[in-house]
C-alpha cells in the first residue's frame, strides 16, 4: 500500500495578481530614484545626461528589459544542458 500517495493533500496556490496598469508602471518608474539599482547601468554607459526625463526613464526601462531577456535566454540555455 502506498501511503505517501494517498495522504497527501493538494495544494491549492493562489490565484496570480493582475499585471500592473501602464499608469501603475509609470508611477513606479518615475518614483524610482536615480539611484536604483536597475537604472545603475547608465553609469555603466557612459549615458551624459542630456536626455530629458521621458527619455531617460525609457531608456532606463529599456536597457533593464535587455537584461532580462538576456538573463532569462542564458537560464534556458543552461538548463538545457545536462550536469
Amino acid at each position: 500500500m502506498n501511503l505517501g500517495s494517498k495522504n497527501k493533500k493538494r495544494v491549492v496556490l493562489p490565484s496570480r495578481p493582475e499585471p500592473p496598469t501602464v499608469d501603475q508602471i509609470l508611477e513606479d518608474i518615475n518614483r524610482a530614484p536615480l539611484s536604483d539599482p536597475v537604472f545603475n547601468i547608465l553609469e555603466k554607459t557612459g549615458h551624459d545626461g542630456s536626455d530629458s526625463d521621458v527619455d531617460l526613464r525609457f531608456r532606463q526601462c529599456s536597457q533593464y528589459l535587455d537584461l532580462t531577456e538576456r538573463l532569462q535566454s542564458d537560464v534556458a540555455e543552461v538548463r538545457g544542458q545536462t550536469l
